[in-house]
């Protein structure tokens, strides 16, 4: 998200903004410390209130999962790209289908608190060095994350001021950090819990909004929307025909194979997805659960597509690309476009919120992980008092957003979208084979999980180092350098393949577990246990 520096919202817009966004964050904030765990008991921080029905449970984690980058950067990659921004979009949504029909009933019947858990359960001779891992991968995935948001936050913030000066950069991000931080250490999973329910309400109803204007616009004529996108687009009725950003050589259409298999296989393996999964006390409800998010989900992108087409259509791709060459600033320039000032500053509000959620999401997963995985079973091995382990959680909850914060003014310039989508990739390369053998495979053992988890980390992060994400080229981190000789900007085409195949071969050169564990976790697997 890295923009030329002009100023997208007026003075007005800018003010309306911040008195919608402190709105916002007071109220969630006081619901927040209303909501948060009363008693030391690590079941209400970590999973929170486990009656909620299926719509509640769908609408938190489809604002689990949906960010900034599907308001801001999807919309902005439809208006520059369109069909390509249209199919990055249908994986989005497909990418739900991965975690109903594959993950969620197993991983919630076999789980407790955290993944660590589950893997404790099903290779408990060994689970401490497979726990370290997992804390590792863990804590790697959701910090790319969480300074992806915050980075973020900055980004957004350009599209008021133009181009912040350092300290504006710097009280942008300790702001929106703090703010997490109380968020997640204070109101843990139920704080977190209605602070997504409020943002996916937000989320869903103003794109449902803004992209019903725009059909409206148009007299609900699909054919003259797509047909006015064309126009203003400057390419003409390439703009509707694949190609255009992910067809034009052999490589970027294995870059865009390589990014879509890390979206639909890294959702199902985000840890702060997987902790929602684990909160449902049913599978019925669960099951329910899924279906919602993942119609919400879609129906989010949906609107994100139209809105895209409408910005491209009404606005012009030029125009969004001299604003901001990323497209970010394409749905405030339309919301500008419809509504002026006041949907402007709505939309604007809506994605601070946005980037908020997701990072009290993050934290959240992270500090469990570590207090609960790292702390309470690797390092006092299963002894520590529930008090115990709850204030390490609320310590590891600000350790987290302080290191966060400051990743986040170090990097500021960095590609938020690149961070992101390492995230994914490490997620599907490392966590998910893993998961997929802990609950499928009878043969898999501890040294799998280790050679899967370490290897799909290292081998990751190793590619992207290589590639020209950071050096070779004028967008890259270091575009005066060259040492990519990896071509793809995402690794997750050879990573994930690489992550299962470890995880076999770990298995199969090792000594096989006790083959009554595997029978009986299979059965908690397929039936549950309170």
């Amino acid at each position: 998200m890295v923009t030329t520096g002009a100023a997208v919202v007026d003075r007005f817009g800018l003010q309306l903004t911040v008195v919608l966004f402190l709105s916002v964050v007071v109220v969630t904030l006081f619901t927040a410390l209303l909501t948060a765990p009363q008693r030391d008991e690590i079941s209400e921080f970590y999973l929170g209130d486990r009656a909620m029905t299926p719509l509640r449970n769908g609408l938190a984690m489809c604002g689990d999962y949906l960010s900034a980058a599907t308001l801001l950067g999807s919309t902005g990659l439809v208006a520059l790209t369109g069909y390509d921004g249209l199919l990055y979009l249908g994986g989005t949504a497909v990418a739900w289908m991965m975690v109903l029909l594959l993950i969620a009933e197993p991983l919630r019947n076999a789980g407790k608190y955290t993944l660590g858990d589950t893997l404790a359960l099903r290779l408990p001779r060994t689970q401490r060095p497979v726990r370290l891992a997992l804390a590792v991968c863990t804590l790697t995935i959701t910090t790319l994350y969480l300074v992806a948001q915050l980075v973020g936050s900055v980004a957004l913030l350009t599209q008021f001021t133009g181009e912040p000066s350092a300290a504006t950069r710097t009280l942008c991000v300790v702001v929106i950090g703090t703010v997490v931080i109380v968020y997640a250490a204070i109101g843990g999973m139920p704080g977190a819990t209605f602070i997504q329910i409020v943002k996916a309400g937000m989320l869903i109803s103003g794109v449902t909004v803004t992209a019903v204007m725009v059909l409206n616009h148009f007299d609900w004529n699909m054919n003259a929307l797509l047909g006015a996108a064309a126009d203003n687009s400057g390419t003409g009725t390439r703009f509707l025909e694949p190609g255009l950003r992910y067809g034009a050589s052999t490589t970027s259409k294995l870059d865009f194979l390589s990014l879509q298999l890390a979206i639909v296989l890294g959702l199902a393996a985000l840890p702060h997805v997987m902790m929602r999964l684990l909160a449902p006390r049913q599978t019925a409800v669960l099951r329910s659960s899924v279906v919602w998010a993942m119609g919400l989900v879609s129906l989010v992108c949906l609107a994100a597509g139209i809105l895209g087409l409408g910005a491209a259509a009404i606005v012009g791709s030029d125009t969004i690309a001299e604003t901001d060459r990323k497209g970010d600033a394409a749905v405030l320039l339309l919301a500008h476009a419809l509504g002026g000032g006041v949907l402007t500053a709505l939309l604007s509000c809506l994605a601070f919120v946005t980037l908020l959620a997701v990072a009290a999401g993050l934290t959240l997963a992270a500090a469990s992980s570590l207090a609960h995985d790292l702390y309470g079973e690797v390092i006092r091995k299963g002894r520590a008092k529930e008090t115990e382990e709850l204030a390490v959680a609320r310590l590891a909850a600000a350790v987290i957003g302080v290191l966060g914060i400051l990743l986040a003014l170090v990097s500021w310039g960095a590609n938020t979208a690149t961070l992101a989508f390492l995230a994914f990739a490490i997620a599907a390369s490392a966590i998910l084979p893993t998961l997929v053998y802990t609950l499928f495979w009878r043969r898999f053992t501890a040294q799998g999980a280790l050679l899967s988890l370490c290897g799909g980390l290292v081998g990751s992060v190793l590619l992207v180092v290589f590639s020209p994400v950071v050096s070779s080229m004028p967008s890259s981190l270091y575009p005066d350098a060259d040492f990519a000789w990896f071509p793809l900007q995402n690794p997750g085409i050879v990573s994930i393949p690489a992550g299962f195949l470890l995880g076999w071969l770990g298995s199969v050169m090792s000594r096989p577990e006790v083959p009554e564990i595997y029978e009986d976790f299979e059965v908690r697997t397929l039936v549950g246990a309170e």
